[in-house]
């Protein structure tokens, strides 16, 4: 007989989130992702100083955003995820508490917010890590990156609005709604919203290696 699932505590949300019907509140995308660098920073014994000169970026930049005073773009936090070795995702996570089965409701998906693009992890803390689902949302002319990305595994993207552009070794392919497309992701590519409003897709990432993190190196 099938049983009812039980159900996770779920994730507070902001007033800016897509939650803000909830009752409930939590620190906005900005403040708990400069709490998380500065974790990471300071447990690899980095001062601000190094990791700014690590980076490339601008050390008072840096300040502004552990401090929760700036919220990050995705180009930046990809600079400080490069510089302390760790997948962008790192900076969304907190310590896993490995399930056989997720559940997540439509309504509150873990997200990750950005300037310009939204990323909600469908499958947080699935035990192994062998898929990783998730829901982008991009506004226009966000994506991935200017920088092309490779890593082990496979990747499928599903095209559920606007029009999504991937490049992968050195060929183009535009996802329209419906449109789909799956290929071995040691291959450079990225993906960029051409849409004039927002588009979404889905996108699974397979890792070769179990011990990848959620989201892998594929935003670095």
């Amino acid at each position: 007989m099938l049983t009812k699932p039980i159900l996770e505590k779920e994730d507070k949300h902001s007033p800016g989130d897509l939650n803000s019907g909830e009752e409930t509140e939590e620190p906005v995308a900005g403040d708990m992702v400069g709490a998380k660098i500065r974790e990471i920073r300071t447990r690899y014994h980095l001062s601000l100083r190094k990791l700014a000169e690590r980076s490339g970026l601008n050390v008072n930049t840096l300040s502004l955003v552990e401090n929760g005073k700036s919220s990050p773009s995705v180009s930046t936090l990809q600079h400080v995820a490069r510089a302390l070795r760790v997948p962008i995702t790192a900076f969304f996570e907190s310590e896993p508490d490995p399930k056989q089965v997720v559940f997540v409701r439509h309504n509150h998906r873990p997200q990750a917010i950005f300037q310009s693009a939204r990323m909600e992890n469908l499958g947080k803390d699935l035990a192994g890590n062998a898929v990783q689902p998730f829901v982008i949302g991009m506004e226009h002319k966000g994506g991935s990156g200017s920088e092309l990305i490779a890593h082990a595994g496979h990747e499928f993207a599903y095209c559920l609005s606007g029009k999504i552009l991937y490049l992968i070794d050195g060929l183009h392919y535009e996802l329209e709604p419906g449109d789909s497309i799956v290929f071995e992701s040691h291959l450079s590519h990225r993906w960029e919203n051409l849409n004039e409003g927002e588009s979404q897709m889905i996108l699974i990432i397979y890792p070769a290696h179990r011990r990848e993190k959620p989201g892998g190196h594929h935003f670095q």
